[in-house]
């Protein structure tokens, strides 16, 4: 028997759901999941880490050469009748806001994203929460939802990612590992239920560095599905390509996880920030302006799209784009003239990605399903389109070739406020938020705290006042702005105007500083103020 200690008491109403969660077998679970495979997830760390000296002192990718990528034949192992339809998820759809969940579970949409990442925050109370909300689903007894998971759309369920610690759940005298803590409660309770009803367990992975990340997650696979009783081949998971190491070396991760794999996702602020992550000290990759020049149309995301679906599709994987963040504006049904502006842009760029061939991609906004429904009514009759084979020959450089354009004002400004919400939200223990339209969480929240970062060590010129450029005294200036503006028109109370400085002086530490973390989730996760605030409320169980 592992030594397990849970750190936090069960919040206020909660104790018997902490006590159904973490039921004794269930932690008996995951914490043989961690004896089992913890020596390979240390290594992972490490060759992160060797990886990122290599890239930096080689300043260069190129695809992998191996016997995967050589041999044309092999194909993934045939797709579930539930998941050969992958038009259209929600996607960052956490489960511990009941209401948002039980809103998603009654949508005409194929699948639901099931966040534990991106979108979501993951405190002791959220986490509690979005267990027992899925669980509850599973069974049929969540007040409000369908009665049961066949007539559900399928629950696509995104553990955190590697970089994320469980600061709340000792093993062995270590802190937990995130991904397997989501991963090991979801499967046990959860796995058999799914696969007896031809409902899962299905997932999403996030933030693969390359394909022996992913060959891990499939021993992973492997072994739950023995330790269960399940069928070989029961887990599908469709990998999320959100890092430039990754893109060189698709056709390995779809070999690693050939029995499992549910292909590939495109998210593009995770992929973009990645770069910078990699090659954002060198002049030649700085980023210009999001909102005005990087976009699919644009060459090195366009190849990026290409060749997944192109990679996807010769081995008989679907391929997904990524999320629309457009929201409409409360209350509108789509019909008024704002909103209509806001669909037609949605439904452009969703069909530009279905010209390239994708076989389905995501949402937030629950409005904008019967919409998007419609365009691939018009546009999609089949399933799905992995019988169209794209002739593509994309080169590093075309990956690598970042866009022309300026840094503007506005740009600016956008991404300051943007990294301040986000970590005023993420403090009170919100994963996402919304902000000019736009549901806003940590994708968008990293390559706005990224480009900050790369504009102050190379210092462009605004295009809109070419005598003024980026600079340290700049981004603090329009920090403060912000901050002041924030505390007058969005926080209600004296606590939230602490939190709200308290976000701006760590946006402003991560714009500065000299080794920024590759993850701004890892160092929220890791930050003493955000443990404190969701700590102090709670009792030790030490």
């Amino acid at each position: 028997m592992s030594n397990v200690i849970l750190l936090q008491s069960a919040p206020p109403k909660l104790v018997d759901i902490q006590k159904s969660v973490f039921s004794r077998e269930a932690v008996e679970f995951v914490a043989k999941l961690h004896k089992t495979f913890d020596l390979k997830i240390e290594n992972l760390y490490k060759n992160r880490l060797e990886k990122n000296v290599a890239i930096q002192t080689q300043n260069s990718l190129d695809f992998k050469k191996s016997s995967e990528r050589s041999d044309s034949i092999w194909k993934v192992a045939p797709i579930p009748y539930r998941l050969q339809n992958r038009h259209l998820d929600l996607g960052d759809v956490s489960a511990s806001n009941a209401a948002h969940f039980i809103a998603a579970l009654n949508s005409d949409v194929q699948g639901i994203q099931v966040d534990f990442d991106d979108g979501h925050c993951p405190t002791w109370k959220n986490q509690l929460l979005a267990y027992h909300n899925i669980n509850l689903v599973v069974n049929g007894k969540l007040p409000g939802a369908p009665l049961s998971i066949t007539t559900c759309p399928v629950l696509m369920l995104r553990p955190r990612a590697w970089n994320m610690i469980d600061h709340d759940i000792l093993i062995d005298g270590k802190e937990a590992i995130g991904p397997l803590v989501d991963f090991g409660i979801l499967m046990y309770h959860n796995a058999k239920k799914l696969h007896e009803n031809n409902s899962g367990p299905y997932f999403y992975l996030s933030k693969v560095q390359g394909s022996s990340e992913a060959n891990l997650w499939n021993e992973i696979f492997v072994w739950s599905q023995n330790e269960l009783g399940l069928p070989h081949g029961s887990i599908k998971a469709c990998v999320l390509i959100e890092n430039i190491i990754s893109t060189f070396e698709l056709e390995e991760i779809l070999y690693a996880l050939k029995d499992h794999s549910l292909g590939l996702n495109c998210g593009i602020w995770d992929y973009c920030a990645s770069i910078i992550a990699k090659f954002g000290d060198r002049k030649e990759f700085i980023l210009p302006d999001r909102n005005k020049y990087v976009n699919m149309d644009r060459h090195f995301l366009n190849s990026y799209m290409k060749l997944v679906v192109s990679t996807c599709h010769a081995r008989g994987a679907p391929a997904t784009g990524g999320m629309a963040a457009a929201m409409l504006k409360p209350g509108s049904n789509g019909l008024d003239k704002e909103s209509k502006i806001v669909v037609s842009n949605v439904l452009e760029a969703k069909l530009k990605e279905i010209e390239i061939g994708v076989d389905g991609f995501m949402v937030y906004d629950v409005r904008l399903v019967p919409y998007v429904n419609e365009l691939w009514k018009k546009n999609g009759t089949a399933p799905n389109q992995i019988t169209r084979q794209l002739d593509v020959n994309i080169t590093a450089q075309d990956l690598l070739t970042i866009p022309q354009g300026g840094v503007t004002l506005q740009g600016l400004k956008h991404n300051v406020a943007v990294s301040i919400l986000f970590i005023y939200h993420w403090l009170a223990g919100i994963g996402h938020f919304f902000y000019n339209g736009n549901v806003e969480d940590s994708a968008t929240a990293e390559i706005s705290r990224a480009q900050i970062w790369q504009w102050i060590r190379f210092s462009p010129p605004l295009e809109d006042d070419p005598q003024q450029r980026v600079t340290p005294r700049l981004v603090e200036k329009n920090a403060t702005n912000f901050a002041s503006h924030a505390h007058k028109n969005l926080c209600r109370s004296n606590a939230e105007r602490k939190r709200l400085t308290a976000a701006k002086y760590m946006s402003l530490e991560l714009f500065f500083t000299r080794h920024p973390p590759e993850f701004i989730t890892t160092y929220l996760n890791d930050n003493h103020k955000f443990r404190t605030l969701h700590n102090k409320a709670l009792l030790s169980n030490l």
